[in-house]
């Protein structure tokens, strides 16, 4: 790019209004001088002439006492910018940092260096952000940059000196920081990279005391301290030429007690035992900026567990509202304002924006990843691409944001005072509306309303809590208070009849037993607390259930499982919009509610948008739990992880079945490759564990069988897992060859049992799978893992057809594909082999006979083992696999996709059993949802005969029953058709 001699290289296409005009050019003449003084013509006749820059200059110098003082006594400065552009200069100057401390500089050439450098490139960041050459998110880079690299230089400097004078010993001295154990986080702004014009900088300083720093361990927590106080002056302090950054270490733990550089062991047992939310809060922007890089990095991948939370944490967003509350309490920003407004901790301000920011990512960022971001514009565009917000929200929130971080820079810019105040003269306004190149106050003001207003608004709707007092949401509260503490006014019946109860004196004692902390979800005082905001909403949204008094029964019965209430209830503060679906699980699906009540955190699915949208694919499940269990800390919480991510995938299908918005016959496959998920990762954990202590045997290979409904892919809300383990090995192999080895039969045995145990202990996130492996070889007589060589020669030779029959249902899910591969082979062979057809019949026919004789069916919704129900369809379809009428492709596939490719002789045969199948199947998902008794009508709840009726089609549950009866007698006609014998006369 060639150069204007006679232009400054600043660019931007905002020029800045002077409050006076004559004065300004009185500066400006000012400015010519010294330039003349410094022997720098250029500048001199730039500042002497009326030029675009020119006029610019004037007005900065008229505006802003802090630029006008840094122009006229370091011309040379701006003059440099007629060679080099300013951008360019701000890089090169901020890169020159990391070659200080220079060989023999001192203390105070040192302190020198940083300040004219720090004084330099923050007047150069200050006009090309006035002028428009950069925007704010560029402006903040750069400031932080700055502050990162004059960090850095600082703290080599006492490194360097300290090793000097044999106080430490550095492992690697010519590169100071390198392993040196020591280790400065940036917090807040520094740490998002989002440093304003006049920030303090807030840091925690902390050091691993095993990298042996100091000689004497013992001496190591006060030199390293005194290394602190020493960086805190080279930073700090201010000198003839002013001061680098202020310093802030209070959002240290404990500062009170804490000394200034902690201790890594010290600062984990502090989080982990009594890290409060604020400072969880506070350390989602932390970031290594100084000393040993690596070891800052991990010590936040430790203390990740304690930032990052496994459950979606509404209890947050109360505890975010209580600080904001406390702001304004303190503060008196009650209005939003222009004059003497806070931009940063007022109403609208940019606070909330942060808050909105980090409150969502306290809920969400443990279960999602993307969500981790220390900056706050590219959080907001996480949330939106996440779909916690829309992007409409995030177009006006970022815009928003950036927008008050420049009127924020321009209050500072003036006096360099880190205030976030707007005057509150009208003068004083007057120069920050034409510093930021508005025409004058009226229309800065305009502009700035708007953005607060937008800003509180979207705050609000989010920490709906703290700003709904008043008006109606008070007269709520206060009744809810009445109905809570046992008041007796009559008028409490009229209320409650109001919201539509029958017998509003059974409703009233219900909720008075809530009030009384009768239930460990009620005990404490913030529960109840929370629970009297939501009472109303939640009233309201129960009694609109088809029976609202039988509804709050069904709620108080909830509400007695529930382990603790303040999450749950801060959860539905929060969202308000789940209470419907939440008084039909409760009240229609038996075995929701039970899951629910047992862990109340697997409503957390139905609250991430990523995972309300739809039901994602299976790729897109296996992405998530991988990101869930990626920061995973050891075994127990990969067990515990993967018991929260079934139970809240698993809830999140039931749920959408039940609102009607999946289709039941798609819901087998979800639930299905649900479980072969999460059987993948627990079976990969538990092999590579008991392989850290026993080691493996040599040639190993193993395949775990998902067998029944996982096998078939037709699984249910309620279903357990059928599994067989096969294994092979070297033939000479003899042990294993870890720390404790065992024999090969031994081994795979108890590495079986480890992964029952793993699937069904009981942990707090409750059991994973029920387990079944009694249709491995000789069933529970035999031995838990089974030899490949000994399966085939057992289904080979003594298997009989019901064996068979289970084999058609099975695949591998987990193991190593090379081997899987070869059991499949190996079972489509064995499957389809050619018996003997009229011999497979009769057995198919017999077996159906016994069970139509030993288990009749319970009530004409016991789908399963009524006449032309399941049973009948799935023996059909699996007779058809085995005499070959279906080919081995459809083993491991569902029922009904086997019996649409049948070749059943009546043409469309099996056409008519596949759809009376898919039928029967999606009608079964839903009863599964309900108590398990539940075979009749009579013992369906309302809501759930309702959506019975709705997906069969019908107007009412009779018509649904005369229905099912309909499609059962054709189902049984056919199968006595296809197996004659299956019935004697």
């Amino acid at each position: 790019m060639a150069n204007d001699p006679d232009t400054l290289r600043l660019g931007g296409p905002q020029h800045p209004l002077p409050l006076d005009e004559t004065r300004a050019l009185r500066w400006l003449a000012d400015l010519s001088e010294a330039a003349a003084r410094a022997g720098l013509p250029r500048l001199a006749a730039l500042a002497g002439g009326r030029g675009a820059d020119a006029t610019r200059l004037a007005a900065v110098l008229d505006l802003s006492p802090h630029l006008n003082a840094a122009l006229l006594r370091h011309p040379e400065w701006l003059d440099a910018l007629f060679d080099e552009e300013a951008g360019e200069r701000i890089e090169r100057l901020t890169a020159s940092l990391d070659a200080l401390p220079r060989p023999g500089t001192g203390e105070k050439a040192m302190m020198a260096e940083l300040r004219l450098a720090k004084a330099e490139i923050s007047l150069l960041v200050a006009l090309r952000d006035l002028f428009g050459a950069a925007d704010c998110a560029q402006t903040t880079r750069a400031l932080s940059a700055l502050a990162e690299g004059a960090l850095r230089a600082a703290l080599r400097f006492c490194l360097l000196d300290l090793h000097g004078s044999g106080k430490i010993a550095l492992p690697h001295p010519e590169a100071p920081e390198r392993g040196c154990g020591l280790f400065v986080l940036g917090m807040g702004k520094l740490g998002g990279g989002e440093l304003n014009y006049s920030s303090d900088i807030d840091l925690i300083v902390l050091f691993e005391p095993q990298a042996g720093l100091c000689r004497d361990p013992l001496d190591a927590g006060e030199i390293h301290s005194r290394l602190v106080r020493r960086l805190i002056r080279l930073m700090a302090e201010r000198t003839a030429e002013g001061y680098v950054f202020r310093m802030d270490l209070r959002l240290r733990p404990d500062p009170g007690a804490m000394p200034l550089a902690i201790e890594v062991p010290t600062a984990l047992v502090y989080y982990e035992g009594s890290g409060r939310n604020w400072e969880r809060a506070a350390m989602i922007k932390a970031r290594p900026v100084a000393g040993d890089i690596e070891a800052g990095l991990a010590f936040l991948d430790e203390l990740s567990p304690f930032v990052w939370r496994r459950y979606l944490d509404f209890a947050a967003i109360a505890e975010i509202q209580s600080m904001k509350d406390r702001i304004d309490t303190h503060r008196g920003f009650d209005e939003v304002s222009v004059a003497g407004h806070n931009v940063k901790l007022g109403r609208g301000g940019i606070r909330e924006v942060e808050f909105f920011a980090q409150g969502q990512q306290l809920i969400a960022g443990g279960r999602a990843p993307a969500l981790r971001s220390r900056r706050t514009d590219e959080t907001l565009a996480a949330l939106a691409e996440g779909g916690w917000i829309s992007r409409e929200t995030e177009t006006e929130m970022v815009e928003d944001y950036w927008f008050l971080r420049r009127v924020e820079h321009g209050v500072q810019m003036i006096a360099d005072e880190q205030t976030h105040t707007l005057p509150a003269d009208a003068d004083g306004i007057e120069r920050v509306a034409r510093l930021l190149c508005f025409p004058d106050a009226a229309a800065f003001g305009a502009a700035l309303l708007e953005r607060l207003r937008r800003v509180d608004a979207r705050f609000s709707q989010l920490f709906n809590e703290g700003r709904e007092r008043g008006g109606a949401a008070d007269e709520g509260r206060s009744l809810a208070v009445r109905l809570l503490s046992g008041d007796e006014g009559t008028d409490l019946h009229t209320e409650l009849e109001r919201y539509g109860f029958a017998r509003p004196g059974d409703i009233l004692r219900i909720v008075r037993g809530w009030g009384y902390g009768r239930y460990r979800a009620t005990r404490s005082q913030t529960a109840r607390d929370r629970l009297a905001d939501v009472l109303p909403r939640l009233l309201a949204a129960f009694a609109r259930a088809p029976d609202p008094d039988a509804s709050i029964a069904a709620l108080d019965k909830f509400l007695g499982g529930l382990p603790a209430g303040i999450q749950f209830f801060s959860l539905i503060a929060s969202n308000p919009r789940i209470l419907d679906l939440l008084a039909a699980v409760i009240t229609a699906a038996p075995a929701l509610r039970e899951t629910l009540s047992a862990r109340p955190h697997v409503f957390d699915a139905l609250l991430d948008p990523a995972f309300y949208a739809e039901i994602p694919e299976r790729a897109v499940m296996a992405e998530r739990l991988d990101a869930f269990l990626g920061d995973a800390d050891g075994y127990e919480d990969v067990l515990a992880r993967l018991r929260i991510f079934s139970s809240e995938q698993r809830f999140l299908v039931g749920t959408r079945l039940l609102s009607g918005t999946i289709d039941p016959q798609a819901a087998g496959r979800v639930f299905s490759e649900i479980a072969d998920l999460v059987l993948s990762a627990a079976f990969e954990a538990v092999a590579g564990t008991f392989a850290q202590r026993h080691g493996t045997v040599p040639g190993a290979s193993m395949a775990l069988l998902g067998m029944g409904k996982l096998g078939s892919r037709e699984m249910t809300a309620r279903s357990d897992v059928d599994l067989i383990l096969l294994y092979d090995h070297a033939p000479d192999a003899e042990e294993s060859d870890g720390e404790k080895p065992l024999a090969p039969t031994v081994y795979f045995a108890r590495l079986t049992q480890r992964l029952i145990a793993a699937l069904t202990a009981p942990m707090r996130e409750g059991v994973l799978y029920e387990v079944d492996f009694r249709l491995r070889p000789s069933g529970n007589k035999g031995p838990l893992a089974t030899h490949f060589d000994a399966f085939v020669k057992y289904q080979r030779g003594e298997a009989r057809t019901w064996e068979h029959m289970a084999l058609t249902r099975s695949r591998p899910i987990a193991g190593d594909a090379g081997f899987s591969e070869r059991v499949r082979a190996e079972i489509q062979a064995l499957v389809c082999g050619g018996g003997d057809r009229d011999a497979i019949g009769r057995d198919v026919a017999a077996m159906r006979r016994r069970l139509d004789e030993e288990k009749p069916p319970r009530g004409v919704f016991d789908l399963k083992l009524r006449p032309g129900g399941l049973i009948d369809l799935e023996f059909v379809a699996q007779w058809a696999i085995l005499s070959g009428r279906a080919g081995p492709r459809w083993i491991g596939c569902p029922t009904a996709e086997v019996l649409a490719a049948a070749d059943l002789g009546a043409p469309q045969a099996g056409e008519g059993l596949a759809r009376a199948m898919a039928d029967l199947t999606g009608l079964t998902q839903l009863l599964k949802l309900g108590p398990p008794e539940a075979a009749t009508p009579q013992a369906l709840p309302q809501g759930l005969s309702d959506r019975v009726a709705e997906a069969l089609g019908t107007g009412t549950l009779d018509e649904a029953q005369e229905k099912v009866d309909a499609l059962c007698r054709r189902v049984r006609a056919d199968f006595e058709r296809l197996l004659p014998f299956a019935v004697p006369a």
